[in-house]
């Protein structure tokens, strides 16, 4: 597809369902936390996904071609910024409620429109899309404010900002840097081949490497693996490559929102009357961020 001046009907369905994923990723962390260390689980995920993805590139007879010396000091900058991100995220989530985890770590668009306010051309923060992302942070701040109860860790909250400006920084990075020259296959490759002996690496730094493993556990390391990082990861890439890097990074908004809802509906956990306020809040600054400028009037 060529490059779009904004989000279309497509993009905003495709980025609607991976909000959703993502929404959903930070309960499956969350339980799969309880039976791998928070960092050893993100390692393996990166590892475990190199290996998908040489299959994926593989059966769709894709070569792998990492680009020049240029692309490959960028792909190691990305990877390790995507360790720190993940590492900030897994160990949020060990630390603190998914609920106070997703409304810190989906603030990425704030930092991701900062970014690309500076660095990418033709991405300038307009005053209407200023006000979209004060409207929908004011719908994440909502529906935060709706939840009772929980624990509240100042350690996992400044982890959960760590890794929103992490991925900021992994995604400006795919959009504005050599790697925008490669494969969204190949950008993600970089990211997961570099990341995974960070974090193993590191892992033995937090604490035993397995804790009460069960079934569940391994699932949920599979559906990390080839549901979230594979295909996720490279669709969400894709679209990036497509859409502006701040109207991609504006439907995250959507995130912390479903995450209160899931929370709900597979955790049991308490929900205020405020949910829907804060959808209302979100959508409205989805629309003020994504609508396309009119166009100019000529003068006769």
């Amino acid at each position: 597809m060529e490059p779009r001046p904004h989000i279309d009907a497509f993009g905003a369905i495709a980025l609607t369902s991976f909000s959703a994923l993502l929404a959903f990723n930070q309960v499956v962390i969350k339980v799969t936390n309880g039976g791998l260390q928070p960092v050893f689980f993100a390692g393996l995920r990166s590892a475990g996904a190199v290996l998908c993805l040489l299959l994926w590139l593989r059966l769709r007879r894709v070569p792998v071609e990492f680009g020049g010396r240029r692309v490959a000091l960028y792909g190691v900058l990305t990877g390790t910024v995507f360790a720190l991100e993940f590492l900030c995220l897994f160990v949020a989530l060990d630390l603190t409620t998914v609920s106070r985890s997703a409304i810190i770590f989906y603030s990425m668009p704030v930092w991701m429109a900062l970014m690309a306010h500076v660095f990418v051309p033709g991405d300038r923060i307009t005053s209407r899309k200023g006000l979209g992302l004060l409207v929908a942070m004011a719908g994440v701040a909502v529906a935060f404010a709706g939840r009772r109860g929980g624990e509240a860790s100042l350690a996992g909250d400044l982890a959960a900002l760590g890794g929103a400006v992490g991925w900021a920084a992994t995604g400006l990075l795919a959009k504005a840097s050599p790697l925008r020259t490669v494969r969204p296959e190949m950008q993600l490759m970089w990211q997961v081949l570099v990341s995974a002996p960070i974090l193993l690496l590191l892992a033995p730094l937090f604490g035993p490497l397995v804790r009460d493993l069960a079934p569940i556990h391994l699932w949920g390391l599979a559906f990390q693996i080839v549901v979230v990082v594979t295909a996720g990861f490279v669709f969400w890439l894709w679209l990036l490559s497509i859409y502006p890097a701040s109207g991609v990074a504006s439907f995250s908004f959507l995130s912390p929102v479903l995450a209160v809802a899931l929370g709900w509906a597979l955790l049991g956990e308490e929900v205020g009357p405020t949910l829907a306020l804060a959808l209302l809040l979100v959508a409205a600054g989805l629309v003020l961020i994504n609508r396309p400028p009119r166009p100019a009037v000529r003068q006769a």
